[in-house]
C-alpha cells in the first residue's frame, strides 16, 4: 500500500437524453461493482453532476495503479456495467484515451 493516496479525477459529459438513466444507475451501483473497486484499492470515489457535465475523483492507495486498471477492465460485472452506463456519456474535447469517453484531469493544485 501507498504511504500517501494518489489521487485521480476525470471528466465526462452525460448525453441529456440519457442523464436521467444515468442517475438511476448510480443510486443503486452493483454491489459487485463497488467490491471489484475496493479490491482493486480505489477508496474515496465519488461522481459529481453539473449540468450535463459528470466530474469524477477517487484516491489510490495501492503499489500498482495500472495493474490494478487492468483487473477492473477484466473483470466481467465491470465490464457488463460499462455496457450500461458508457452509452450515456459524451467525451468531451482534447486529448483522451478513446477507450473511455472519460478523460483524465492534471492535478495542478492540493491543499493537504
Amino acid at each position: 500500500m501507498s504511504a500517501e493516496p494518489q489521487r485521480f479525477a476525470f471528466v465526462t459529459g452525460v448525453r441529456p437524453e440519457k442523464r436521467e438513466e444515468y442517475l438511476e444507475l448510480h443510486r443503486a451501483v452493483w454491489p459487485a461493482v463497488e467490491a471489484k473497486l475496493t479490491e482493486c484499492n480505489i477508496r474515496n470515489y465519488s461522481i459529481f453532476i453539473v449540468g450535463d457535465t459528470l466530474f469524477a475523483y477517487y484516491e489510490y492507495i495501492g503499489d500498482d495503479h495500472e495493474a490494478d486498471q487492468r483487473r477492473i477492465a477484466a473483470d466481467p460485472v465491470s465490464q457488463e456495467w460499462w455496457t450500461h452506463t458508457d452509452p450515456c456519456n459524451i467525451p468531451l474535447g482534447g486529448d483522451r484515451d478513446t477507450r473511455s469517453p472519460w478523460q483524465q484531469l492534471d492535478e495542478i493544485w492540493h491543499l493537504p
